[in-house]
């Protein structure tokens, strides 16, 4: 089958392609990009679907973004996407704005109980009964020009992505529908919340075996990790390896020499940054304790993997009921931090991951079964 393919390569072209698309009630939208030794995603190409057509915008000739970013803006026009956190980056890189109202088709495969965490090539095999040739996600999408494969297979993504929402979309309750755009607005409003780099190291492998003057020198280093990742628009392993920071911060080296045996440092690290991580180090280590962080929570015992047994068994419970994908109810991270506020004995409270219709629907049926953890036999 022929695909109709409009390239958009100029701005006027842009302003009125997106005035057109502010009259539909969705498009189907998706990205090509390169990320391979940089913080930020470069884009490559931008990819709209109309339902009938493939339309092509080259961000690497395009200048003025204003119009996208209002049709990404308007609460009128759903946008259509497929697994999408790296084309959220992309998109608000480029235009400064997110998509709203957002619907992920991966998300509705779930809510429909097709499949948890679907890829797009499965889901236009389920869907559409059409297999997607494979090859071009890896290729260059930066090249100019672009190949005739790489072409094709940017504008099969985006008409067919308009083809699985249109036949996914009757298949959705309205109920399912709202949780569906309810979801999209978390992955949205979560890229919104952008990282507070002094809240990093609380990630950090094994920083719950540091004391709280160690962890003082571990939320500098994570700090100082991640504003340089951003500044110099570099991976943060190209920075600090991830598996360095932690015997940093624990043994906190005072010279060059000592930097240099630290677990999986790199040469080049000493060499650009040593002589400032040798200063950051011996700064964090000086302060004060009123200003050290507070200690990080240890993980879980073996002992409460019966009660995340318990309570995942109370998440699958309604997914039956609801007929989805058990995998969208509780996650474990959820799950984990629910049992962290109060184990072993209790009060629990209710974690703010647990959010929207999941915490109406099963936040006091969570609390309950806590509560009662204790009595059963």
């Amino acid at each position: 089958m022929a695909i109709d393919i409009h390239w958009i390569r100029d701005d006027d072209s842009l302003g009125q392609f997106c005035a057109q698309w502010q009259q539909l009630p969705f498009v189907a939208l998706d990205t090509e990009f390169m990320r391979v030794d940089t913080f930020y995603p470069i884009a490559g190409l931008i990819q709209i679907g109309d339902g009938e057509r493939a339309y092509l915008i080259d961000p690497l000739t395009i200048t003025h973004w204003q119009p996208l970013a209002d049709l990404l803006e308007n609460p009128a026009v759903v946008k259509v996407v497929h697994a999408c956190s790296e084309d959220l980056e992309v998109l608000l890189r480029l235009t400064g704005s997110l998509p709203v109202p957002l619907f992920d088709t991966q998300l509705a495969a779930a809510y429909l109980n097709l499949g948890f965490s679907m890829g797009y090539s499965r889901l236009v095999s389920e869907v559409l009964g059409i297999d997607l040739p494979k090859g071009e996600t890896r290729s260059d999408w930066l090249q100019r020009p672009l190949s005739d494969t790489q072409i094709s297979y940017a504008a099969e993504d985006a008409l067919h992505l308009a083809e699985v929402f249109v036949r996914l979309r009757p298949k959705l309750s309205d109920e399912k529908y709202a949780w569906v755009l309810e979801d999209g607005a978390e992955l949205v409003a979560n890229l919104r919340r952008e990282v507070d780099p002094y809240e990093v190291y609380r990630d950090a492998k094994l920083a719950w075996k540091l004391s709280r003057a160690q962890l003082a020198v571990l939320r500098e280093l994570c700090a100082w990790r991640e504003r340089e990742a951003r500044a110099r628009d570099l991976p943060r392993n190209r920075i600090v390896r991830e598996h360095s920071l932690w015997p940093l911060a624990r043994t906190q080296p005072d010279n060059l020499a000592a930097l240099g045996k630290i677990e999986d440092m790199h040469p080049r690290t000493v060499r650009q940054d040593g002589t400032f991580l040798l200063d950051l180090i011996k700064q964090a280590a000086s302060l004060p304790p009123e200003q050290w962080p507070p200690a990080v929570p240890e993980p879980l015992p073996i002992e409460a993997a019966a009660l995340v047994k318990r309570l995942r068994a109370l998440g699958q419970a309604e997914a039956e009921r609801l007929n989805v994908a058990p995998e969208l109810m509780l996650r474990k991270k959820t799950l984990e931090a629910l049992l962290k506020s109060g184990y072993p004995e209790g009060p629990y409270q209710l974690p703010d991951s647990l959010r929207g219709w999941r915490r109406e629907l099963m936040g006091q049926a969570l609390l309950d079964s806590l509560a009662t953890a204790g009595e059963q036999p």
